[in-house]
């Protein structure tokens, strides 16, 4: 039976493919306040918005491609169970291959009425207009969990990471919660691997910990061999 890797993974990831990460130094995310375009009031208050802002991020994924990072991701799949966690919500793991991920944070490429009642989810590659419903006629939104909404996937990726073997972790700090409390359900015997140029401090972490300072494209095949030698 293979041993089961969770991956956890973040902006750091994906920038490395050319998506800019959620937020810049200035607070803002691509000149954006995030509260007028990643809250459920800032939609409420210009939902046309809301949607160009997301419409432009969809075209965007549309001229990106995965990096390494996720490639080998994908190729560990071979010698392992792997799940990864993401707190991202493009497809580049789906793209590069990955079975197995869970979306924390919603998917760039569906749209839902009500997201966190997972009411009429569906598959959106293309724009999204203002005007355009629901069998009901409710307003389709992006499919992104906005800050004060409830993270639905979160049970199961607790679930997921009490059954970790390994745990890694690249290209997010883990400090933004309720992200930043999965860790601390794995078990205390499991090793962590920490991919990241800049590595955060993870706090109250009492397992076995190793550190990779490199970024994804050359962090993760060098995972991949230190995981592969476990084996």
């Amino acid at each position: 039976m293979k041993k089961k890797l969770v991956v956890f993974t973040g902006a750091g990831i994906s920038a490395e493919s050319g998506i800019k990460t959620f937020r810049d130094a200035d607070g803002l995310w691509e000149g954006h306040n995030v509260m007028d375009v990643a809250s459920y009031d800032g939609w409420t208050k210009n939902k046309e918005l809301v949607l160009d802002f997301y419409n432009q991020r969809r075209r965007q994924l549309r001229d990106v491609k995965p990096n390494r990072g996720h490639i080998v991701l994908a190729e560990l799949e071979n010698d392992f169970d792997v799940h990864i966690i993401t707190q991202n919500v493009d497809n580049l793991h789906e793209q590069a291959g990955s079975t197995k991920v869970l979306h924390l944070h919603g998917e760039l490429l569906k749209v839902c009425s009500d997201c966190e009642t997972a009411v009429e989810i569906l598959d959106w590659d293309n724009d999204l207009l203002l005007g355009t419903t629901d069998s009901n006629g409710i307003q389709l939104r992006p499919h992104i969990v906005w800050f004060g909404e409830a993270v639905s996937t979160l049970d199961e990726a607790v679930t997921i990471t009490f059954q970790a073997d390994y745990v890694a972790v690249i290209g997010t700090s883990l400090q933004v919660y309720p992200a930043a409390g999965l860790m601390h359900y794995a078990r205390s015997n499991t090793p962590v691997f920490y991919v990241d140029p800049r590595p955060a401090a993870i706090y109250d972490l009492k397992n076995p910990l190793e550190i990779i300072s490199m970024n994804a494209t050359d962090g993760v095949p060098f995972l991949k061999e230190k995981l592969l030698s476990l084996q």
